[in-house]
């Protein structure tokens, strides 16, 4: 087994029959100690983090029915997931938006209000820490060669049907599903499938109007 990547959340290796292993940290995106799912520096650590991530993932891949992904199987003691090889989108996040929150709020505050309703918005953002991860659009990605027309198309459909199980399981629970930021490559055989992971480190989660912090929301979802 050979360490090909140390990420700010996972490390990835290399498996002997060709799959790849990917080792959950409990390491957190914030800043200043405060546990941020859109930022681009681990601000914190969480025990049990590691674990609670992939018993989500797992969870959540699981139900994901019909659509293709790289997860193969989870051992949740160990806190890794085995997965199958895929070249990832050129570094691309897809942001699904059901409330303005977060970035969002940042960046069009001036038009919009914490947690106003915004009907599945995809946005599709560049992983680039020096320049804060920016927002990119789909006539930028044709033209810089990132994405063909097709490919955006396939990709924003996709995002929009993983996120809205996502959500609909969070809503059977009493939880509201504010964004979420999937990732996706291509497989051996060339087809589009989903990477990464699905779980309290690429999502925002409320109930009762307040944000629900990490471990909850492991044991909100699987209780």
């Amino acid at each position: 087994m050979k360490q090909i990547y140390q990420g700010k959340t996972k490390d990835v290796f290399q498996l002997e029959d060709g799959n790849y292993l990917l080792h959950f940290k409990d390491d957190a995106t914030g800043t200043d100690g405060v546990f941020d799912p859109g930022a681009n520096t681990v601000g914190l650590s969480i025990e049990g983090l590691g674990q609670g991530g992939l018993r989500l993932t797992d969870y959540f891949f699981r139900k994901l029915e019909g659509i293709p992904t790289h997860y193969i199987s989870a051992d949740i003691g160990r806190s890794e997931m085995k997965v199958r090889p895929a070249k990832a989108f050129d570094g691309l996040e897809f942001i699904c938006r059901y409330r303005s929150t977060g970035s969002f709020m940042r960046r069009y505050g001036k038009f919009a209000q914490e947690g106003q309703p915004l009907d599945a918005l995809v946005e599709v953002t560049l992983k680039d820490d020096q320049r804060g991860d920016p927002p990119i659009s789909k006539d930028t990605l044709v033209a810089l060669g990132i994405l063909k027309k097709e490919d955006y198309k396939e990709l924003k459909k996709l995002t929009k049907r993983v996120a809205g199980i996502v959500r609909d399981t969070l809503a059977e629970k009493g939880m509201t599903l504010y964004d979420i930021k999937l990732e996706f490559g291509r497989g051996s055989d060339g087809g589009v499938m989903l990477i990464d992971e699905i779980s309290a480190g690429n999502m925002r989660v409320y109930k009762d109007g307040k944000l629900i912090p990490p471990m909850e929301l492991v044991e909100l979802v699987l209780s």
